[in-house]
């Protein structure tokens, strides 16, 4: 279903506000595509980002957690302060698609869509510096390093909501597979944690004609891999949710030689603290259990990313609401589910009321993915929703 043809708003002033410099926000997107920039080095797109928003009449504030922004906007004597957050970095990804705008960095791509994010929050800052309707403080909050899961947390511990306090943040995700412009919403938790684990397994090295001389490593590994969904399928409480992931297995390099050690990359998602935490120990307690019945060791050095992202309920039927009114019923995805996907989003919402939200690429190639494009098509719906989201939080307190 093409949701925008379909949207019984067509006159909404927003909306043609909007369309009017809608070509030159997708020339613009198109632009941070083709120059990508990993976590923390967003230098050219930070510099691009601050200047169309001081040329739009925002006070900008630039170098937070090194290329992160927050822009401001106040209007009226209103006493309210809402915070939209997009991110800036790219991914270590060759790009294959082929496009004419296509990154000109190699091994770097905007993989994710964060171009996209830029661009719809870069066309609703425009129309509510030029034709906003609000009273109260509006931040705009450019992040880097979202990636890596570090952006979010370094822009927190440099004060971001002491020196540019907001009562509610918000932030979204295009989504690849759901419906063009098709808006979903989740209250509680609306992405899963993500941590990483290396699992070392130590036996002993030999010729692979004589295994009884050896501690197979391979072998240990195997039945640990093996046993690895154990954790899932007999710890984790059957009604909660648990991913556990083994991407890499790295070991000898010849078919007639028992390796010395085999090295493993693992990564866990989960909804909650408390199966995060028995992630934690159980994997570990396993890895070392398995090793030794074979006679051989386990190393495992497991590491913390970000907690699973967690929708406040007030702000999350509040965005949902707005939605409805700006867009009209048939752009919400009635049934859309959590994700398994992660995002460092959640240290905002552990620091800050607020939601975070999806809005659906179409039929693309999926996240992370070297054929992946942003849906330019949902600029348009995006930027809007954001300005009545601005609009309708910051309500003039005089009526």
């Amino acid at each position: 279903m093409d949701v925008i043809a379909q949207n019984p708003r067509s006159n909404d002033p927003v909306e043609k506000g909007i369309a009017a410099y809608l070509d030159e926000i997708i020339a613009l997107r198109h632009d941070l595509h083709q120059y990508p920039e990993l976590a923390f080095q967003e230098l050219r797109t930070s510099k691009l980002v601050a200047s169309r928003l001081s040329s739009w009449g925002y006070e900008v504030v630039t170098g937070i957690a090194g290329t992160g922004i927050v822009a401001t906007l106040r209007r009226g004597d209103g006493k309210k302060r809402i915070g939209i957050r997009a991110d800036l970095d790219a991914l270590p990804i060759e790009e294959a698609t082929g496009l004419a705008y296509a990154s000109s960095n190699p091994g770097v791509m905007h993989a994710c869509g964060h171009d996209g994010h830029t661009a719809i929050l870069l066309a609703a800052a425009r129309y509510l510096a030029e034709s906003g309707h609000f009273s109260g403080t509006l931040r705009l909050i450019f992040q880097p390093a979202e990636e890596i899961g570090a952006g979010a947390r370094k822009m927190i511990s440099e004060g971001l909501f002491e020196r540019f306090p907001v009562d509610a943040v918000f932030g979204l995700h295009n989504w690849p597979g759901v419906p063009t412009g098709q808006f979903g919403f989740v209250a509680g938790p609306a992405m899963a944690s993500v941590d990483q684990a290396v699992v070392k397994i130590v036996g002993k090295g030999g010729h692979g004609a004589e295994p009884h001389r050896a501690v197979d490593p391979v072998l240990a590994s195997a039945s640990f891999i093996t046993a690895l969904q154990s954790v899932v399928s007999r710890n984790v409480d059957p009604q909660d949710m648990a991913v556990v992931t083994v991407g890499s297995i790295h070991a000898g390099s010849a078919s007639n030689v028992i390796p010395e050690s085999v090295e493993m990359k693992l990564t866990m998602r989960a909804f909650s603290e408390t199966v995060r935490h028995l992630l934690q120990e159980r994997i570990p307690a396993l890895a070392r259990a398995q090793a030794e019945s074979f006679g051989a060791a386990a190393e495992v050095n497991y590491r913390l990313g970000f907690p699973a992202l967690v929708n406040h309920a007030k702000e999350t039927a509040f965005a949902r609401d707005v939605a409805y009114d700006a867009l009209g019923l048939a752009a919400i995805e009635k049934d859309f589910r959590p994700r398994t996907a992660s995002e460092d989003f959640a240290f905002m919402l552990q620091a800050n009321s607020g939601s975070y939200l999806f809005v659906g690429n179409g039929d693309s190639a999926p996240l992370h993915s070297a054929h992946y494009n942003f849906n330019d098509a949902i600029i348009a719906p995006a930027a809007r929703y954001w300005v009545r989201l601005a609009e309708t939080f910051l309500i003039d307190d005089n009526g």
